[in-house]
């Protein structure tokens, strides 16, 4: 991609604006834009912008990342671009510094339901844990799960939720929810056919009938936080070998207010198998639990995070369903169903029913 094919929001006029803006940049002007790199994601568009500036720049960042709607679902999915622009620009102002990337610049066009995030770029001095899917190490899993404690005590019970920082779910939300969600099941099921076990079918329509009292604990409204709610561990940054700074979470699509466990479990249950899952879960959950007690959360026990952890773990054989009707691939919700029943079946989740 050349200069003269890059959007407008990667020209140098709008970059100089959005930098000044964001205080990011002083006398100084972007001159010349660079494409280093881009990519598609599943839902978005990578692009990694490399910088050169006329007069004072000292500081100002010499590349950024271009984050938009991938073309394939800027409609479809219009709503997650909204969604994580909402965040970067709201609350992550709010947020103790060196948890997310910081961002520059973020707009949402309701017209057009174009988007797009000037996001800082830490290529350089951060990466990856290791490739998607395989598992992080011991100590990268711990580093990524202190972070996370760290993002999750920042909204504790925070007076803003629900007010200036997401929205709360009634009662009737959930029940609508959950009938949209019935309905994708029962095509999902038909379409499975004897891949699906009758067990698994049991245990599914039980959750259904149940849904209503196991809501209760999200209504409850208290121990709850804002969760990133796509929290795998590929979209944490760590720090590479000999650099001194933090853990940082990225892709804001699916944050909502949530019981905090929530993350957990899809990063765990969802996502590990089960030796790798037991090996790590008990030590990890320490962790957790470690850390919301160092920033100061109160009142929640340990006995309560186990607790909420199987809640969780049981309300996430909902989500292959869910990325299943969104033509999310096989290669990502059929592995996503296998590990998680297998975390239901060793964690005793259906006693939760």
């Amino acid at each position: 991609m050349t200069s003269s094919q890059l959007p407008a929001v990667a020209e140098p006029g709008y970059l100089t604006a959005a930098l000044r803006k964001a205080g990011a940049l002083d006398a100084g002007a972007v001159r010349e834009v660079k494409v280093l790199d881009e990519r598609d994601t599943v839902v978005s568009h990578i692009t990694r912008l490399g910088l050169r500036y006329v007069g004072e720049s000292a500081g100002s960042p010499q590349t950024l990342i271009l984050k938009t709607s991938h073309a394939d679902f800027a409609k479809t999915l219009a709503n997650c671009g909204r969604h994580e622009v909402a965040f970067y620009t709201k609350l992550a102002p709010k947020m103790p510094r060196g948890l997310v990337l910081r961002c520059f610049d973020g707009r949402f066009d309701e017209e057009g339901s174009n988007w797009h995030l000037l996001l800082e770029d830490l290529t350089d001095s951060h990466e990856l844990a290791t490739v998607p899917t395989l598992p992080p190490s011991r100590d990268q899993s711990m580093a990524i799960v202190t972070t996370l404690a760290g993002m999750h005590a920042a909204w504790w019970d925070h007076p803003d939720l629900g007010e200036t920082a997401g929205t709360w779910a009634s009662p009737e939300d959930s029940a609508q929810h959950l009938e949209v969600f019935a309905g994708h099941y029962d095509r999902f099921a038909d379409e499975l056919g004897d891949r699906l076990s009758e067990e698994r079918r049991i245990l599914y329509r039980r959750l259904i009938e149940q849904s209503s009292r196991l809501s209760q604990r999200y209504h409850s409204r208290r121990h709850v936080t804002i969760t990133h709610g796509d929290a795998h561990t590929w979209n944490f940054l760590l720090p590479r070998a000999g650099v001194a700074n933090s853990v940082r979470i990225f892709d804001f699509d699916l944050w909502g207010i949530n019981v905090p466990t929530h993350d957990l479990a899809y990063m765990m249950a969802i996502q590990w198998y089960p030796e790798r899952r037991q090996a790590l879960e008990r030590a990890l959950l320490n962790r957790y639990h470690e850390t919301l007690l160092a920033h100061g959360v109160a009142g929640y026990t340990r006995g309560a995070l186990d607790q909420d952890y199987r809640w969780s773990v049981l309300w996430h054989i909902t989500k292959p369903v869910w990325q299943w009707s969104i033509n999310i691939p096989p290669g990502i919700w059929w592995n996503n169903l296998e590990r998680v029943m297998m975390a239901v079946e060793d964690l005793g989740c259906e006693e939760l029913l």
